[in-house]
């Protein structure tokens, strides 16, 4: 069977630099610092999803990916594609990343719906998909979720691309999560509010503030003024879209300890919360609040910062939780639960 053009099989995309999924506007990186425009260029969260018809006994995918040069700290991690179906995982391959290669992934008897988790951080890029006894379509369009955060969101110490958190909301919500997490980033970069501004997507949700604490130190007045700035120039481009704004999760060192402005994650956190619910209050009905501080408990941390698969399934549930509540879109595109006149995994040294 010849190989399918990749594009329709693809999810979790932003922009296109090429033949690259990338996740910040390709035509604007040099408006953002250099950490977050360098994360951009790794495909987090991208996906291949599609249906097989019964008797399909594999998929299999043509790609290309980085090889990781001789001493690259990172160069021992797996690279491992995931096949995905109902809510499960029921076959990891694992290949090495190289300029050209093939991987096939068998498929269960009986056909049907499957997702692959692509290996991230070769930033593998698919040249071609096929079926290997059968014929496949491109899975059904969900709903766009856009979630922008930092490394937390970008799911650093999740064991597979799969558990972080994102991904695992988006699966029990049906929705596409797009996930614009940047490690180190997400400190209200406000070029950042102007891509996402500029994106199609039916549900947004803010998680970021804790690279504010000591990455880029800032103050209570400082954040809370930079949050409000952010929704402001996100609600050009989507002035009716749910928004769900999630305040720090908890990181012990900081929450009463004095960055170098002097503030505590604890201010910084009250701060950020402070300013959705002022927006909410003044009139943006589609804006949600959701506390980040009570969501983890410290055995949830793999290092005092970075949630790991179990903190990630707690984000996730939460995070489900408070969207199911929100509104998220229904096949209309118009928010559940609203009338349609009121609707809108690696260590790190550094969040």
């Amino acid at each position: 069977m010849s190989w399918l053009e990749p594009d329709p099989f693809l999810r979790g995309t932003a922009w296109r630099d090429g033949d690259r999924v990338v996740r910040a506007d390709p035509a604007d990186l040099d408006r953002l610092p250099w950490d977050v425009a360098e994360r951009a260029a790794l495909p987090i969260g991208v996906r291949v999803e599609f249906r097989a018809e019964p008797g399909t006994s594999a998929v299999e995918l043509r790609y290309r990916a980085a090889v990781p040069p001789a001493g690259d700290a990172l160069g021992a991690l797996r690279h491992v594609f995931a096949l995905w179906q109902d809510g499960r995982c029921v076959r990891e391959v694992c290949a090495e990343p190289a300029e050209e290669a093939t991987v096939r992934l068998r498929l269960p008897p009986g056909g049907g719906e499957f997702t692959v988790h692509l290996p991230e951080a070769q930033a593998p890029v698919v040249r071609g998909v096929r079926g290997v006894g059968g014929a496949l379509t491109p899975a059904p369009a969900r709903p766009r979720w856009l979630v922008h955060g930092d490394s937390i969101t970008e799911g650093w110490w999740s064991t597979r691309p799969a558990h972080a958190w994102p991904a695992a909301a988006g699966r029990a919500l049906g929705l596409d999560p797009v996930n614009l997490g940047y490690a180190g980033g997400a400190r209200g970069e406000l070029v950042l509010a102007e891509h996402l501004a500029r994106l199609p997507g039916d549900l947004i949700t803010l998680a970021f503030g804790t690279n504010c604490w000591d990455r880029v130190p800032a103050t209570p007045e400082w954040l809370h003024a930079t949050v409000r700035s952010f929704v402001g120039l996100v609600r050009r481009g989507h002035p009716r879209t749910p928004i769900l704004l999630v305040s720090p999760v908890l990181r012990p060192a900081a929450e009463h300890t004095r960055n170098a402005l002097g503030a505590t994650l604890t201010e910084l956190r009250r701060a950020m919360e402070r300013a959705g619910r002022e927006l909410a209050a003044e009139g943006d009905r589609h804006l949600t609040v959701l506390p980040g501080r009570p969501l983890l408990r410290p055995e949830h941390l793999a290092d005092g910062l970075h949630p790991d698969d179990t903190g990630h399934a707690a984000l996730a549930e939460a995070v489900t939780k408070a969207l199911s509540h929100h509104g998220r879109p229904g096949p209309a595109g118009d928010a559940l639960g609203r009338s349609p006149s009121r609707a809108p995994r690696r260590p790190s040294p550094h969040d």
